[in-house]
């Protein structure tokens, strides 16, 4: 593969086989501020009869109804995380049909998502688009067992690649909590509810076929709507979408760990520092432990001193409503919702505002949401003393990650913070060089772990008033060396550097980074 150096130094091919041509990262807004434009594609215009019936509940023939063929790109959502039925089940009656060489292009593929191991196998599936890969999945990537390299994306990063068509899909199996006869639906209601639909609504908008998959068909009109009939050809029927109890996964629970507590304490006390916390401020966590116990010392701070902010948004969680409900926001923008709290606030609360990830994070449209922020905290796998960050590859070389939404908020908030404990299993989280870069390291403001804050150096303002608080502030090389004198330095995983298995495209399309096949 003929490779190239990008502006962070890493090797990402020029063009790949079943790809095309590779753009390699030069910086977090050098492809928006030289004036880049690509046209917009969109799903073909097509008509239904006005007699017709769109329901249906024999999978088999819808998807035959819907021309999918071999070759073909499908897509679907993750919204019901880990309790998601929707995509196992049609993959299987896809195999069944003897269809093969497929693309997938999900938003994200979770625990629920290992089948697809066995779908690389036996060739129904040969390429995958995703922002996270878990799992069997991981594994058989990190394997190598796909010819074509796997392309990550953020979820602003996704959104735009299907907006310009270098996703281009086919046929979209959308899980549809509530849906009527017509095709209007919604997450916000149903025994699978699971609340935004954001990801989804890029897919219908843009899918040359779109199938509404309910297992909660509601009498016409649907009044909630969160993807409207127009963009919907057939309504399937089935007994479940999956399990709701599922969406909120390990990951979107707060933390009880004393260590990603003192994290979260020291990460609090920063953006506390940095003067933002303020009447009319925006503000985002992610859904790990130690970010959510941020929210946590935030709301407090914020009911104390009576002060209102404007919005929070991202993935919302339980913490952001509560929020939201006791007015301390105005609103909240919600592209993807953590757990059943949000799914009924979502329904009832019209200050809570349903987005699509477009609007969200699509560094490409004329003001998405994350431009605004003015606070985000997000965690980290690990990151290295340039404040790089690695949310994709675990420390054996696996893929266990997703990128999400983490290069789009870091690039848009005033004040990024990076949590992460100091090492994690004897593996100390600070390296020379970071495994595999998602997040830029120049959209980084700060690393916090248990043990102390590290500034990015560009950030002299914020150094400043970090110290102005008598923060425990470190330098990130010190602190890199204070923490390996406990843990030493780790090895490598082994890597085979002739075969590039997954690439890590930055938000704005160019290539950030390469991961390659791990030597069993």
């Amino acid at each position: 593969m003929n490779m190239i150096r990008n502006s962070l130094g890493r090797d990402v091919p020029r063009e790949v086989s079943g790809l095309g041509i590779m753009a390699p990262f030069q910086g977090a807004w050098a492809r928006v501020d030289s004036g880049y434009e690509e046209e917009r594609r969109g799903a073909p215009l097509k008509g239904f009869p006005p007699v017709g019936s769109k329901v249906k509940d024999d999978m088999k023939k819808v998807i035959e109804a819907s021309g999918l063929e071999d070759g073909m790109t499908v897509s679907f959502h993750h919204h019901l995380r880990n309790g998601d039925a929707v995509l196992p089940a049609v993959m299987a009656a896809i195999e069944e049909m003897g269809i093969k060489d497929l693309a997938i292009a999900s938003s994200s593929l979770t625990a629920a998502h290992d089948c697809v191991a066995d779908y690389v196998r036996k060739g129904v599936v040969t390429r995958i688009f995703t922002s996270g890969a878990r799992g069997e999945v991981g594994k058989c990537i990190s394997a190598g067992e796909l010819d074509i390299p796997v392309v990550i994306r953020s979820h602003g990063g996704r959104a735009r690649a299907i907006e310009e068509g270098s996703i281009s899909i086919d046929v979209a199996f959308l899980g549809a909590p509530a849906c009527d006869r017509y095709g209007n639906m919604t997450g916000a209601i149903g025994q699978s509810g699971c609340g935004s639909l954001g990801y989804a609504k890029i897919d219908a908008a843009y899918a040359r076929h779109v199938v509404a998959v309910t297992d909660n068909l509601v009498d016409a009109p649907l009044t909630h709507v969160s993807i409207p009939q127009y963009l919907v050809d057939q309504v399937l029927l089935v007994e479940s979408l999956g399990d709701p109890s599922k969406i909120a996964s390990g990951a979107a629970r707060i933390t009880r760990s004393p260590v990603d507590l003192k994290v979260a304490e020291n990460a609090y006390e920063l953006v506390l520092a940095s003067g933002l916390l303020r009447p009319g401020v925006s503000f985002q966590v992610g859904a790990g432990g130690a970010s959510l116990a941020v929210a946590a010392f935030v709301r407090d701070y914020m009911r104390e001193k009576k002060i209102k902010g404007s919005w929070g948004c991202g993935g919302i969680t339980g913490y952001m409503v509560s929020m939201l409900e006791e007015g301390l926001f105005d609103g909240l923008f919600d592209v993807q919702s953590f757990d059943a709290a949000v799914r009924d606030s979502l329904f009832k609360n019209p200050r809570h505002v349903e987005i699509d990830a477009s609007w969200y994070a699509n560094p490409f449209n004329k003001g998405c949401v994350v431009n605004d922020l003015d606070v985000v905290v997000l965690a980290a796998l690990d990151v290295d003393t340039d404040f790089n960050v690695n949310v994709m590859t675990g420390n054996n070389g696996e893929l266990r990650g997703a990128s999400g939404g983490h290069c789009d908020t870091a690039a848009g908030a005033k004040l990024t913070v990076v949590v992460a404990p100091s090492f994690r299993g004897g593996i100390p989280t600070i390296k020379d060089e970071v495994q595999t870069v998602v997040t830029p390291g120049e959209t980084v403001d700060a690393v916090v772990t248990e043990r102390g804050i590290c500034i990015n150096p560009r950030r002299k303002d914020l150094l400043e008033a970090a110290r102005r608080a008598r923060l425990n502030v470190k330098d990130i090389h010190d602190l890199k060396t204070e923490v390996e004198k406990m843990t030493g330095i780790p090895s490598k995983p082994d890597f085979d550097r002739s075969k590039v298995v997954a690439l890590v495209e930055y938000r704005d399309g160019t290539i950030i980074d390469s991961i390659y096949k791990l030597r069993s």
